[in-house]
């Protein structure tokens, strides 16, 4: 099954799932770090005041174990900040292997992604590794991301290197690519880039600007780049705003285990319940959480945390 096929599971929402008290999702991710060297102006990671940090090995087997009892699948080694900066990466994929977890996966800004990182997290038995490649050049990079544009050629340097890794190790990890598109020019100028690493990548696609939330629309705009409202997917299969898939289909896990309705969420505003003090199913049919689905379902999220990131 292909990266898009994957995705296209998760955002079209299935009739069983459409219910205030869903079944087990398939998919979660889970906030490996909180630290990210990226500053990129769209992302919701900009608003968190709190410092960043990695979580414990410890913590990390203690979430999976919850997550493998109450039937989750996939793993997803991320959520918002860069897990390639965790000193043990490669250990905590391990540990999801080991554990029986059969699709262990990963985005990377792919600045920290380097080769000695690569070879780890895929000897570690990572399943599938996703680059977000969402600039057409140096200067784009070095104003969407804040930092220096040094970064943007050790990017693709990164991609093309995981490629090489893999092919002489014979690992099985998928690589895969994602642009977003800020505007109407960005694909075309994005097009010359995934050129330049399109013999080291298995699948690309494009992604909408989401608003984050709408934590980060108001910045959006300012660039002059123009967001989507609300998260509907893929370009090419893009869903409608309401019910959000992610209220429903799959888990989001914070670096502290607090279990969040939002795949943009970096200020724990959409907490629905805590994995240090609950069951899985606990936290996911939290009456919160219930209240908030019935919302998604009537197709109005005036007064919830969702208003804002559906109203643009």
């Amino acid at each position: 099954m292909s990266i898009t096929d994957k995705i296209d599971a998760i955002t079209k929402i299935t009739p069983e799932y459409l219910s205030v008290t869903p079944p087990c999702p398939k998919s979660v991710k889970i906030e490996l770090t909180s630290i990210c060297n990226f500053r990129c102006q769209y992302c919701a990671l900009r608003t968190r005041e709190e410092k960043g940090r990695h979580m414990s090995l410890e913590r990390w087997e203690t979430y999976l174990r919850i997550l493998k009892d109450a039937g989750v699948e996939e793993i997803g080694c991320f959520y918002i900040g860069e897990s390639a900066l965790h000193p043990q990466v490669s250990d905590a994929i391990r540990i999801a292997k080991e554990m029986g977890f059969p699709y262990v996966f990963m985005t990377s800004n792919g600045s920290a992604f380097t080769p000695e990182v690569a070879k780890k997290v895929m000897a570690a038995g990572l399943d599938s590794l996703k680059f977000s490649l969402n600039y057409h050049d140096q200067d784009q990079f070095t104003e969407v991301t804040t930092v220096s544009g040094k970064y943007f050629d050790r990017m693709l340097e990164n991609i093309k290197a995981a490629h090489k890794i893999r092919k002489i190790m014979g690992f099985q990890t998928k690589i895969y690519a994602s642009s977003i598109l800020y505007d109407g020019e960005q694909r075309e100028k994005m097009n010359k880039v995934i050129q330049q690493v399109q013999d080291s990548i298995d699948q690309h696609y494009f992604l909408p600007l989401y608003t984050m939330g709408a934590v980060a629309k108001e910045r959006e705009l300012q660039l002059g780049f123009k967001p989507t409202a609300g998260n509907m997917g893929r370009i090419g299969a893009l869903r409608e705003p309401l019910p959000c898939w992610s209220v429903f289909t799959e888990g989001h896990l914070t670096v502290d285990g607090l279990l969040s309705a939002c795949c943009f969420d970096a200020s724990k505003k959409w907490i629905m319940g805590d994995l240090n003090t609950q069951t899985f199913f606990e936290a996911w049919h939290s009456e919160t959480f219930q209240e908030l689905r019935k919302h998604h379902l009537n197709k109005d999220v005036t007064g919830t945390v969702c208003e804002k990131c559906v109203a643009y």
